[in-house]
């Protein structure tokens, strides 16, 4: 978990690109609820699973495509969608992407 709090910062470089990869960074970590960055390279993404809590997903950069039960989302960069509780959802990105995932348990 990085230690960025009483800090001004610009989430976007937080956290870096690596080719072929998927890489995250907790930010926030409470029995309550995540925030956590992400940077996915060109067709990375993460397989149709559940989850027990709502998800905030916010584009900070490029473009993901996000299947929740099914349909499909197009996200730029500035975008946003909440991904429901114990629904199906999956990510992969169309071009290289960052995003913030907040969760919140209660």
């Amino acid at each position: 978990m990085m230690n960025i709090m009483g800090e001004v910062g610009s989430l976007i470089s937080l956290v870096d690109y690596q080719d072929g990869s998927v890489v995250s960074k907790e930010l926030i970590k409470k029995e309550k609820g995540t925030v956590t960055l992400f940077a996915f390279d060109q067709g990375q993404g993460l397989s149709e699973h559940t989850a027990p809590f709502d998800a905030l997903v916010y584009i900070l950069d490029g473009e993901a495509e996000i299947s929740i039960s099914g349909k499909q989302y197009n996200l730029k960069s500035g975008e946003t969608i909440i991904m429901p509780a114990n629904k199906p959802h999956s990510l992969k990105a169309i071009n290289r992407f960052k995003m913030l995932l907040v969760m919140i348990k209660a």
